[in-house]
């Protein structure tokens, strides 16, 4: 049921703009003139076949979305090397695609961002700890030679580490490469930007006390799956899912509830029940199932630990990536780790080894331990829309959620994949750490903003103009409504 808090309403309306706001210099994402130019002047930027030379200066130029406009400040842009008038950088988490080309040789400028992020990148690539600027979560803080603005990180519902930043300060330098000047730097008038990286939204970012019922100039937007037949479920609700499965395999209880008369439903019951033990030794194997759960580097932890909770046991990873667990300062996932394979009843893997023979080859490893095997592959690509989903045509923003949050998601929606075997089960687990086209929506409904930058998907202008049209729904959405936050199930997730 939709959460009853006075935070929200009914139906998903938006603050209208405020009176005497600029909105003529900032909305409209990718129609004006000087949008158009920008976005062609970053394509030439990221030309994959661009190659270092004396004559275009040795560095790839930084596209404008990267660095924050009025403001010496870049974000998640350290493919770039040195960037002209920058004073800091800044990065939302410790995903490569995002810390390209960051190593030990760095020495551009300082780094900020989350204690946790910090850690990993001073562990796994080197980069000398007098660089690195870890801030704390929820306060805002001033960051030296930027001209007065101050940054707020917020938790991103992404993996460890990573963090929105709510930037607010004046406008007072054009840093970057881009040839397109903003006309207030010198002015007197205070910007509001909110980065957000990769997350995963949740109702918990617009109802935060640095978010809340203010104006955002900027958003910086992580549009990864800004498309309708992305809307996948809850994470809340797909951690539970895998979390009672994995109970009820290693139980050996039913997979499904059974009818109001005591009828079990048709599962996969007989895949996993054993038979014909012989003695003690044959008994006391065949009761033993090893879950094993793909993962990337960083990310899908919340997953591991329901799971481990959900049975009681310990979690074992190879040493590599353990170090890097240990990195991100969780004690509660501190506490689960082991050393020993037996001891620990979840495996992590790479996400890669789930969907392949190498899966099996590390089963292989373990028998006359463990009888069987159960395998997680959570990621968002795994997701396809219910059947008899129609994502070509959308009347309204409104239907879509309601439908989207009409939906649950159970054990029950777990199925085998069709290489499963009755000794290793494989699960593909619409999971994502990214936020859903339905997400993005109720984020983007849910904030009074100004203008709103995709970072995701813009190497090509047929796909910026699909994201440019979702964007121009969302604004005509909003000016339609009176303000508030869109009705949410609970608070982490709409």
């Amino acid at each position: 049921m939709p959460h009853a808090g006075s935070s929200a309403i009914p139906h998903p309306v938006l603050r209208k703009s405020s009176p005497g706001s600029d909105a003529s210099a900032f909305s409209m994402l990718m129609s004006s003139y000087k949008e158009v130019a920008a976005w062609k002047e970053a394509s030439a930027a990221e030309d994959r076949n661009f190659r270092p030379t004396r004559a275009n200066g040795g560095r790839r130029h930084a596209p404008f979305y990267k660095v924050l406009q009025g403001m010496p400040i870049a974000v998640d842009a350290f493919r770039y090397g040195t960037i002209p008038g920058i004073t800091a950088y800044f990065l939302t988490h410790a995903h490569s695609d995002h810390y390209t080309n960051l190593s030990s040789n760095w020495k551009s400028g300082p780094i900020y961002c989350s204690e946790g992020t910090a850690n990993l990148i001073v562990h796994m690539l080197g980069v000398d700890r007098k660089w690195v600027r870890p801030l704390p979560m929820d306060v805002p803080t001033v960051v030296p030679d930027t001209g007065g603005v101050s940054v707020t990180l917020i938790e991103a519902n992404h993996c460890p580490g990573s963090c929105l930043f709510l930037f607010e300060g004046p406008q007072t330098v054009n840093a970057g490469d881009s040839a397109y000047s903003s006309p207030f730097v010198g002015s007197k008038r205070m910007f509001r930007y909110l980065h957000c990286g990769d997350f995963r939204a949740s109702p918990q970012h617009v109802l935060h006390p640095s978010v809340k019922n203010k104006r955002i100039d900027h958003v910086y937007l992580d549009t990864t799956y800004l498309d309708p037949k992305y809307c996948f479920p809850p994470q809340p609700q797909v951690i539970a899912a895998c979390a009672e499965l994995a109970r009820r395999i290693v139980r050996g209880e039913p997979l499904e509830d059974g009818d109001p008369k005591g009828k079990q439903k048709e599962t996969m019951d007989s895949w996993v029940t054993v038979h014909e033990k012989t003695d003690k030794k044959e008994e006391s194997i065949a009761g033993r199932v090893l879950v094993i759960v793909g993962t990337y580097s960083i990310g899908k932890e919340r997953i591991v630990k329901a799971i481990a909770r959900a049975l009681g046991t310990k979690v074992f990873c190879d040493s590599r990536k353990e170090a890097i667990l240990r990195c991100e300062a969780d004690l509660e996932l501190d506490a689960l780790l082991t050393r020993d394979p037996l001891e620990g009843g979840v495996h992590l893997v790479p996400l890669g080894v789930i969907a392949s023979d190498r899966l099996k080859d590390y089963v292989a490893r373990f028998k006359g331990h463990y009888s069987r095997a159960i395998g997680f592959r959570p990621t968002g690509w795994t997701y396809t829309p219910p059947s008899g989903t129609d994502t070509s045509n959308i009347p309204s923003l409104l239907s879509l959620i309601k439908r989207a949050q009409s939906r649950t998601y159970t054990c029950a929606n777990l199925r085998p994949t069709k290489n499963s075997s009755p000794c290793l089960q494989v699960y593909g687990v619409p999971y994502s750490e990214h936020s859903s086209f339905f997400e993005l929506s109720a984020f983007a409904l849910s904030l009074d903003w100004g203008r709103m930058i995709a970072t995701v998907n813009v190497g090509s202008e047929s796909g910026r103009k699909k994201m440019g049209r979702w964007i121009e729904r969302w604004e005509a959405e909003r000016k339609k409504g009176g303000g508030g936050v869109v009705q949410y199930r609970a608070p982490d997730y709409w």
